[in-house]
């Protein structure tokens, strides 16, 4: 099963403590420190669209882009009830595609760690190249190593309320740097019932030199990493960063991949 097919139509119930605002407020006085004042965002793995709803309500206009069905389908119940005029596409960030260039791409909640593999999460930042108009910034966030290896380990988690459950078991395998999370979900149905549904979810640990390699690659610039929602360095016991980069010329992504090829990477 695809991941978060069977928890789009509980993640925000289970999401629900998320401070979101506080989120789209760090964004913003990201944007002022780096001197950016974008207009048109694109927002890579949006979810059921959450920031970027808050942002569209902000006047800012955002092109949401998912490759679960699922939660596209919750994000756009949820503007089209708010009266927010949001684009939202059916695409995986790996092969994504826009009708033109935009001021600012970000992708939240840990989003690139579902990227496994190094040739892939290089393709995407090509492609944010690609995408990006001249100057424009690239901000994303990544779990760290610290969080799988020490706080979610080989752990088990659960949560329940009134009309769903979900239990979590966690391991995280040090060599390959790949936490795996298997969950079950209980979800409680109409007639009183409850459905079940599993999910095996893959995250992986990068180091910040790497993520700056596969950036310089890309013909992005590193601007800067913070330890998330602050203006600090990065701790060793840092959970959440954030990574900020800047367009800085343009590659043809398509020969910056097949150099990677030819080298075997």
């Amino acid at each position: 099963m695809e991941a978060y097919e069977g928890f789009a139509a509980v993640y925000d119930m289970f999401m629900e403590e998320t401070d979101y605002a506080m989120w789209v407020e760090y964004i913003k006085k990201i944007w002022q420190k780096e001197n950016c004042h974008p207009k048109l965002i694109a927002d890579l793995g949006c979810g059921t669209g959450n920031v970027t709803q808050l942002l569209a309500k902000e006047g800012y206009d955002m092109i949401g882009i998912d490759f679960s069905e699922d939660m596209l389908a919750e994000a756009k119940k949820k503007a089209e009830a708010q009266n927010l005029d949001i684009l939202y596409l059916l695409q995986d960030m790996r092969e994504f595609e826009l009708y033109g260039t935009v001021n600012c791409i970000i992708s939240l909640y840990d989003s690139l760690n579902y990227i496994t593999e190094e040739k892939e999460l290089l393709n995407v930042f090509c492609l944010v190249n690609n995408y990006l108009h001249p100057k424009g910034l690239f901000i994303f966030d990544l779990n760290t190593e610290y969080k799988f290896k020490e706080i979610l380990a080989q752990n088990s988690f659960a949560q329940t309320n009134e009309a769903a459950a979900y239990t979590w078991e966690n391991y995280y395998d040090e060599t390959e740097k790949i936490n795996e999370f298997y969950m079950n979900f209980f979800i409680k149905e109409e007639n009183g019932s409850y459905s079940r549904k599993e999910e095996y979810h893959y995250e992986k640990a990068y180091d910040i030199q790497t993520i700056e390699r596969l950036l310089q690659k890309s013909g992005l610039q590193l601007s800067a990493v913070y330890d998330a929602y602050t203006f600090e360095p990065p701790r060793a016991d840092s959970q959440r960063i954030y990574v900020v980069a800047k367009e800085v010329q343009k590659t043809q992504y398509c020969d910056v991949l097949q150099e990677e090829r030819n080298h075997g990477r």
